[in-house]
């Protein structure tokens, strides 16, 4: 039909993605905080979220950013994320 916005699949899906796995578990207070919080995510969702269709990687480890180091299976700890609303394993 013409003159109607078409909408991006992959836009749908991280704006879904951010909804749902942070905005409906954080309050912010006004337009700074929200930028403010929103930019700490980027860095938890592109340094330390793993992703399926990038194979078990982060993008940081696709751009070659960020070497992973071999875990020890044995011996690891749980790394905080946001103030305790994510955790991931790292080797200790």
């Amino acid at each position: 039909m013409p003159h109607l916005p078409i909408s991006h699949p992959f836009i749908k899906r991280l704006i879904r993605t951010i909804r749902r796995e942070y905005l409906d578990r954080v309050l912010f207070w006004n337009v700074s905080d929200l930028e403010r919080k929103l930019n700490d995510f980027k860095g938890y969702y592109n340094g330390h979220r793993v992703h399926a269709a990038l194979d078990g990687k982060t993008p940081e480890q696709v751009n070659g950013d960020l070497l992973p180091t071999p875990a020890q299976l044995d011996r690891f700890a749980w790394m905080s994320h946001r103030r305790g609303l994510f955790q991931t394993p790292v080797a200790v």
